[in-house]
């Protein structure tokens, strides 16, 4: 038994040991408590990322974040501008970031991590990634080539959303369900091709949208043809704002995170970055309760760990 035990022993240290030099090589050259972490993204990475400060101050890491966002943005675009300051520094078409471009934001400090993303209408046609992802990583590399750089996969839109991305030319996606696997299918291609990781926020949405305790149901009682203020549809558990007022008119955002779906993804973004456990996790945003925070912890491990 004491051999057996030992053995055990040994290879816990062992793993141990792996887990805490990857935590340290591929996300930067720092000692697991503090990162710098840079994104290029759009609205997505702006909600997926909004509670990662307060989980890092939570957990006594020291987190720098820089943004290159810009709403409704692709890889293709971002690309086109980082191509537009290079042919000419002084053109401001290149300079989008509140006057900066991607040159001057990257080249302003040494970055340990550094994310990219696709617009999530478009993020079901893998022909959109290519050549703009390749080329942009390419760029980033050469400007910060100690930084390791990841995808962020965003989420399919609500299932009750009136319209889903593109999945090809021409073609676009009949519901939630299929949004979600074309959009998989591509970002994982991207990544096998580019050889860079996932932060894999798209399927734990997904997972919650496939329970059968929280996933969202259309409020099968509510007149979504005459609605009357302040009244609206029960949304119990779901992870995208939905249906709101603005003064006496009904809007619907089927697309972006509210309040838990950005929790879910700060979940994920933390725990990957830095290596640790979305069970571990104490903070969650005040409009989220105990008990589906404790959910969306789960849903958060079982996309990390399928």
């Amino acid at each position: 038994m004491m051999k057996i035990d030992m053995l055990v022993l040994k290879r816990t240290y062992i793993l141990f040991g792996l887990l805490l030099i990857f935590s340290i090589n591929v996300f930067g050259q720092n000692d697991g408590n503090a990162l710098k972490l840079f994104i290029i993204g759009n609205s997505f990475s702006q909600n997926a990322s909004t509670f990662l400060p307060q989980i890092a101050k939570e957990k006594g890491k020291t987190l720098v974040i820089g943004r290159a966002e810009l709403g409704g943005h692709s890889l293709q675009q971002h690309w086109g501008y980082a191509e537009k300051y290079e042919a000419n520094p002084d053109d401001p078409k290149g300079k989008p970031y509140n006057g900066k471009s991607l040159n001057m934001l990257l080249s302003g400090d040494t970055w340990d991590v550094i994310a990219i993303q696709q617009y999530s209408y478009l993020s079901g046609d893998s022909s959109s990634y290519l050549p703009y992802a390749k080329k942009l990583v390419e760029y980033v590399k050469k400007l910060q080539p100690n930084a390791q750089i990841v995808i962020h996969q965003t989420w399919a839109y609500r299932a009750d959303a009136k319209k889903f991305g593109k999945i090809g030319k021409d073609v676009f996606a009949k519901d939630q369900h299929e949004m979600f696997q074309k959009s998989r299918e591509a970002y994982h291609k991207l990544a096998k091709q580019l050889d860079l990781k996932i932060l894999p926020v798209g399927d734990a949405f997904e997972l919650v949208a496939n329970d059968k305790k929280y996933g969202y149901k259309q409020d099968a009682n509510f007149n979504f043809e005459h609605p009357v203020p302040p009244n609206l549809p029960d949304q119990s558990h779901s992870i995208n704002v939905g249906y709101f007022w603005n003064q006496k008119e009904l809007h619907f955002d089927p697309n972006h995170a509210n309040d838990a779906g950005k929790y879910l993804g700060s979940l994920i973004w933390y725990s990957v970055l830095f290596n640790d456990l979305p069970k571990n996790i104490k903070f969650k945003p005040a409009s989220v309760s105990d008990k589906f925070s404790r959910y969306l912890k789960s849903a958060a491990a079982k996309a990390i760990h399928p």
